[in-house]
């Protein structure tokens, strides 16, 4: 079975983060940060579930909803790699691209809360 604890971690870190930030930081770019990134694990997840069915576009809730959306949606994927076994885009490498995706995300959106 997958270990997916990185991802786990990276996405609560980056979560957490999220909701902690002022208005301010969340209207300069780290909430549309956030929330492009939930879109893309939310696709990622929903095409490991439902092969061959297009994804459904996440909402947009709001600067104050984004790091609950993303804690949602990166809880998703982590579900969904950990009991796909074999599926067309889980495994180690669709680990790590999500992983890296995380970490790319939280670092540009710390760099528009300055």
């Amino acid at each position: 079975m997958l270990d997916v604890t990185p991802l786990l971690t990276a996405v609560d870190r980056f979560a957490d983060r999220l909701r902690a930030m002022p208005q301010s930081a969340l209207v300069r770019g780290a909430a549309a940060e956030g929330l492009g990134l939930a879109r893309e694990l939310a696709g990622r997840a929903q095409r490991i579930e439902f092969p061959g069915r297009a994804p459904a576009e996440l909402p947009d809730a709001g600067i104050f909803a984004v790091g609950d959306q993303l804690a949602v949606a990166g809880h998703d994927l982590v579900e969904a790699l950990r009991t796909a076994g074999g599926a067309p885009g889980a495994g180690p490498k669709a680990l790590a691209e999500a992983v890296a995706l995380v970490e790319a995300a939280e670092s540009r959106a710390l760099t528009a809360r300055r």
